[in-house]
């Protein structure tokens, strides 16, 4: 096993772990719905501050499951120029597509834990039920690194097609 197939075993044990709190926080929005629901139209009390939890919710659903959803090859990708050009030049736009996803998304890491901080200094709260802003967008930070991960593996994984196909 190289060395590459054991990072790539790393990123999917720690992707698929946390793509558990993504789950659970999609179970919560179901929860949350149905009493909100229930108590709407049976009770004719809403549930208070679930569309705050509901928002938050949210953002840990989609943070929590990126990395997964990554590995998996869920996301969504537009082709329909690049399969037109040679597999030298395809594998070429391949490595500088991945480089630029990898630096955008730590980009991105780096960005949150610095809204995070700002928003841990000035106090931030949700509207109704006041839950601090700033450990959300921690967490959503913590939950996009092993993306980074994933990206970085791909675009080494990509260097290597193309030094092995090369004449």
């Amino acid at each position: 096993m190289t060395g590459l197939d054991k990072f790539e075993k790393f990123n999917e044990k720690v992707s698929m772990g946390i793509e558990w709190v993504g789950l659970l926080a999609f179970v919560l929005m179901m929860l949350i719905t149905t009493v909100d629901v229930l108590g709407a139209k049976i009770f004719l009390a809403p549930l208070p501050g679930s569309l705050d939890v509901m928002m938050l919710a949210q953002l840990i659903c989609m943070a929590f499951a990126f990395s997964s959803s990554l590995l998996l090859g869920r996301h969504v990708e537009v082709e329909f120029f690049v399969p037109l050009l040679p597999r030298r030049l395809r594998d070429n736009i391949e490595i500088i597509i991945r480089f630029l996803c990898l630096v955008l998304f730590v980009l991105v890491t780096w960005q949150l834990f610095a809204y995070g901080h700002d928003l841990q200094m000035r106090g931030e709260v949700t509207s109704t039920v006041r839950i601090s802003f700033y450990p959300f967008a921690y967490a959503t930070a913590v939950a996009i690194i092993p993306g980074c991960l994933v990206y970085l593996s791909l675009f080494i994984e990509s260097i290597l097609k193309v030094i092995k196909n090369e004449p």
